[in-house]
This record gives structure tokens, C-alpha cells and sequence, in this order.
């Protein structure tokens, strides 16, 4: 699997994350097996989130060895009922997230969900004392619009590094408006401020989350009949480069120019491996828009 940059960090990560949403349904011989099989594969980027219930049940299966191998990346801001970037919670949320991972620091923090009431100079504090303390060494959000992060950006000392985003073939906002640009149509709403836009030209890394779901929590697109037409054509394109669906629904992805990191949302072992094997693939760019016609986005 190959690298990509982690926005202006400096570092480079696996071009494919490993989503650990679900993992609290393993058992810890499971759990086990399941990291080993991901940093053989090459992906050692693990994301988290304090509402997962996750990291501790991570934390359980770690040794100094193991966590020496792997980018911790997790999230916070998320409340009972409301948004919260205070100082006080997100550092507590840090804290939090040390003890449970059974680690002294979180490679990236981010934030979870804007939140209106967000002082940008409060989050600047929290984050330049996390950093300062070794706790936390590099920071993004998730679910921000341009202007949301450049609001954000504007008193921050240390760069936005990702903003985590649905996107995936039946959920295409960020790039429809960008299609039907001065059409009055549905597809040419401009939902995000052009935010794939704007994190390009910032180099913040786009993190894809819920790649293989359609709507906000409905299922997965792959084999529903709802999408006869989108999986005629991914098997199509699938035995062309003999390949899963799953693997092509990736690549789709990987295809786009603006480096995107997909996070995977399985704990099964052969659709993780399916999803590595993306990496391998680069559709071509009649393919691409094969797929997203197929999924019945429309071109002016």
C-alpha cells in the first residue's frame, strides 16, 4: 500500500484507515488478530472517536511494541445533546483518551462536528498546551465546511492536517456542485463552501468516512437493490481488474486528484483486505465517470 501526505505535517500515512467504530464487537483474541493482520498489510493508521467506545477496548490489546508501529488518530466534541470545543473538554477528552489507549500521546486529534459556539482562540489554547505537552502531535476536524476550518485556521499556530467528510459513490456533494456550476438544478447546490477545493489548495487531507454507505446510517450500497444499476456496472469494472465490488468502490476513491484517505468501517479481515487492495487499482477516468453516472448523479 502506498503513502500519502498528512496534510503539512510532514509525515507520511498509509493512503487507506482503518475506521474502529465497531471493534468493541470483537473479542480480544479478534481484536488481536484483526491488528496484526492490518499493520501486515501496511495499515497502521487506526481512527477513533470518544463517543466509539473504542479505545478502551483498543487499549487492551496493545503493547509499547505494537503502539510503536501505529498512527493513533481520534476525535472529540461530541456531547449528549450538543457540540462542545471548550478548553476544558477537549483537554479532558485527551486525558480520556490517554488512559484508555494505554499510551502517552495521540499522533492526531480531531475535532467532531462544528460547533457554532466554538471560540477559536480556546480551541487554539487547548491544542497549543496538548501539543506543547507531547500529548497530541497534529490536529484536523471532521465535518467542517471551508469557512469553518478557515475561522478555525485563523488562530491556530500549527497547521489543520485532515478533515473527515462523508464521501463515497452514492454520497457525492462535495464534488456535484463542482459539476453543475451556474446550473439551477439540485446537483449544483453548493452544500460546503467548496471544501474539496479548499482543502486542496491548503493541503489538508481529505478522510472519506462511511465510503461504502448510502444516506447518514441505512446500509451499505453494495449488492442492495436499491442500486441495480451502480453494482451492474461495479461488477463489470470488478472482473476487468479481477477484483471484489468492494475493492473497486475504493478505487473509485483513490481515483479523485485530491489524495483522499478512505476510512474503512469493517472489523471483517477479508473485506479490510479487499479494501487495501484499492491501492493497487487506478480505474481509468472513463471508469470514474462510468461509476458516478451509474449511481445516478447527473451531468449537466
Amino acid at each position: 500500500m502506498y503513502s500519502i501526505d498528512f496534510g503539512k505535517s510532514g509525515i507520511k500515512v498509509p493512503t487507506i484507515a482503518v475506521g474502529c467504530m465497531r471493534i468493541e464487537d470483537l473479542s480480544e483474541k479478534e481484536l488481536s488478530a484483526f491488528i496484526d493482520k492490518a499493520l501486515s498489510l501496511g495499515a497502521n493508521f487506526f481512527d477513533h472517536a470518544d463517543i466509539y467506545d473504542s479505545e478502551e477496548v483498543f487499549g487492551k490489546a496493545l503493547t509499547p511494541s505494537i503502539r510503536d508501529k501505529m498512527f493513533i488518530q481520534t476525535k472529540c466534541g461530541i456531547r449528549d445533546g450538543r457540540y462542545d470545543f471548550s478548553y476544558d473538554h477537549i483537554v479532558t477528552s485527551v486525558e480520556n483518551s490517554l488512559r484508555y489507549l494505554k499510551t502517552d500521546h495521540i499522533d492526531a486529534l480531531l475535532l467532531h462536528r462544528p460547533d457554532t459556539l466554538m471560540e477559536p482562540e480556546e480551541v487554539a489554547r487547548a491544542f497549543s498546551d496538548l501539543k506543547a505537552a507531547g500529548k497530541v502531535l497534529h490536529f484536523g476536524v471532521s465535518n467542517q465546511s471551508s469557512y469553518q476550518m478557515a475561522l478555525l485556521q485563523s488562530a491556530l499556530d500549527v497547521p489543520l492536517c485532515a478533515n473527515q467528510l462523508q464521501f463515497g459513490i452514492v454520497h457525492t456533494p462535495m464534488i456535484n456542485s463542482g459539476n453543475n456550476v451556474n446550473m439551477t438544478n439540485e446537483f449544483g447546490i453548493n452544500r460546503d463552501g467548496g471544501v474539496l477545493e479548499y482543502c486542496r489548495l491548503n493541503k489538508i487531507t481529505i478522510q472519506p468516512w462511511s465510503p461504502l454507505q448510502f444516506g447518514f446510517i441505512y446500509g451499505c450500497f453494495l449488492d442492495h437493490e436499491g442500486y441495480p444499476e451502480l453494482n451492474a456496472t461495479l461488477d463489470k469494472i470488478a472482473e476487468k481488474y479481477s477484483v471484489s465490488k468492494t475493492a473497486i468502490a475504493f478505487a473509485w476513491i483513490l481515483r479523485h486528484p485530491a489524495k483522499m484517505q478512505p476510512i474503512t468501517g469493517t472489523t471483517n479481515i477479508k473485506r479490510l483486505e479487499d479494501c487495501i487492495k484499492a491501492t493497487d487499482i487506478r480505474i481509468t477516468h472513463e471508469e470514474w465517470y462510468e461509476i458516478y453516472r451509474a449511481a445516478g448523479n447527473e451531468l449537466p
